[in-house]
């Protein structure tokens, strides 16, 4: 049955979604709980630094696309655990795949910070 809300009811609804969506990746999800803690460490340093804005915001979204990635990645696990906990490759690739997205959106925040850090203090 699709939404029949509008407006501002409907944003309102949206949020509601997301908070809700926010707390389950927060109470099931040990990845998105760690993640999470070193985005805010993450952010606070890039604050911190004296870099230029335009580094400083490669900095923080580069961390904050790891943590859009993981709640992804636990959405397409909870689809695939929810239909069922027989092997199947499909399930096992779906699963594969997100945890790949994940490892790259980390591999590119590392890239981020390598090269900000290394011009900056270098």
């Amino acid at each position: 049955m699709a939404n029949q809300a509008t407006g501002l009811t409907r944003i309102i609804k949206a949020a509601g979604y997301s908070y809700k969506g926010l707390s389950a990746a927060w109470q099931h999800e040990a990845a998105f709980r760690q993640e999470l803690v070193a985005t805010v460490l993450a952010i606070i340093l890039a604050i911190w630094l004296d870099v230029g804005a335009i580094a400083r915001i490669l900095l923080i979204g580069s961390v904050a696309l790891v943590m859009i990635v993981e709640i992804l990645n636990s959405a397409i696990e909870a689809v695939v655990d929810r239909v069922g906990s027989e092997y199947h490759e499909l399930s096992g690739r779906a699963k594969d795949m997100g945890s790949a997205a994940v490892s790259l959106a980390i591999l590119l925040a590392l890239f981020v910070w390598g090269s900000v850090l290394w011009q900056h203090f270098a």
